[in-house]
């Protein structure tokens, strides 16, 4: 076994080297918390195949999706500590250590997910790179988690009036739960792996994802309302150990590069194709959907036009100025 590089001593899970019969291979342990059938867990599959590929077998990818490894807080835990490689998870998870992405978590910033995605691809993305950086990850793609839309086992929500009181799981990002504030919840942060059970127990009345993963969770068997808020459109963030990333070779390096934009090209491709395929199976499934009127859109935006600015005051207002602006464009 070749021996690790100093600064890598605590990366013998994540990025290990294992002799085979002619050269020694290093494996690369990557975790996601999507289920099975999530086009996140489509594109680990991508990537493993991919970066195989490429590296002509000197890399080799354990994908660890589903939560096998913990819940989202715990992989993000695990790729600073250098026990896995890399991770598949919501940028939400990464905002108490780098508080920038919470600018592009913005309430009713982006109209569409084709906006969302240049900006991202832009100065932003460059801007978020640069600062996950100074954490010690290594950005390698944003991904679409999409729109998110609130469900709950109250009552129908057609108007700002409804959310009032309403408990409802947030991610752990700070701009998400002002803005339920805001409109008059109670929200409450909580790992999505926690998150069916509090629902089943009605510990919560209700929460909010995009509709792939209100179905892949199987929310709809907990929840009876669904209403089209889209109030948040969320990334998927794929990050590497930059320890673990520096140590592989720039021709690995590059690998790993290539195999995962087409990764991301596949997933969001394959996202934007059935997400409204996966809003027709909750209805199937018994829930409730009801569209919120132009006019209360119109007050659930003014409701939270405040956030902004309050924003500014933990995160460099220059970041949300570039951040609003580009998504005006």
């Amino acid at each position: 076994m070749k021996p690790l590089l100093p600064r890598a001593f605590g990366l013998c899970l994540g990025l290990s080297l294992l002799a085979g019969a002619a050269s020694a291979q290093t494996v690369l342990r990557v975790a996601g918390n999507f289920p099975e059938e999530h086009s996140a867990t489509g594109a680990m599959n991508v990537f493993k195949e991919e970066v195989e590929r490429l590296s002509d077998g000197d890399l080799v990818v354990q994908n660890f999706p589903a939560m096998q490894l913990g819940g989202a807080q715990e992989n993000v835990d695990q790729v600073r500590s250098g026990a896995i490689f890399a991770v598949f998870t919501s940028i939400a998870y990464f905002t108490r250590s780098v508080p920038e992405l919470e600018a592009v978590s913005l309430p009713f910033l982006f109209d569409s997910r084709e906006k969302a995605f240049e900006v991202m691809d832009g100065p932003v993305g460059k801007l978020m790179d640069k600062a996950l950086l100074e954490q010690g990850f290594v950005n390698l793609g944003y991904g679409e988690l999409g729109f998110r839309h609130v469900t709950n086992s109250v009552r129908p929500l057609t108007r700002l009036e409804d959310f009032q009181g309403l408990k409802i799981r947030l991610q752990p990002n700070e701009v998400h739960l002002e803005t339920f504030r805001a409109l008059g919840a109670n929200p409450q942060s909580l790992d999505i792996s926690e998150l069916y059970s509090a629902l089943q127990q009605k510990v919560l009345d209700g929460e909010e994802n995009p509709y792939n993963i209100i179905y892949t969770r199987r929310f709809f068997e907990v929840q009876k309302y669904l209403s089209d808020t889209g109030h948040f459109f969320d990334f998927i963030n794929v990050v590497a150990n930059k320890d673990a990333f520096d140590a592989l070779s720039p021709e690995n390096q590059e690998a790993v590069r290539s195999a995962m934009r087409s990764a991301i090209e596949w997933q969001r491709a394959e996202a934007a194709r059935v997400d409204l395929e996966f809003r027709e199976k909750l209805v199937a499934e018994g829930m409730q959907f009801d569209e919120i009127p132009a006019a209360e859109r119109a007050r659930l935006r003014e409701a939270t036009a405040s956030i902004a600015e309050s924003l500014k005051e933990r995160v460099d207002p220059e970041v949300i100025d570039l951040v609003l602006e580009q998504a005006a464009q």
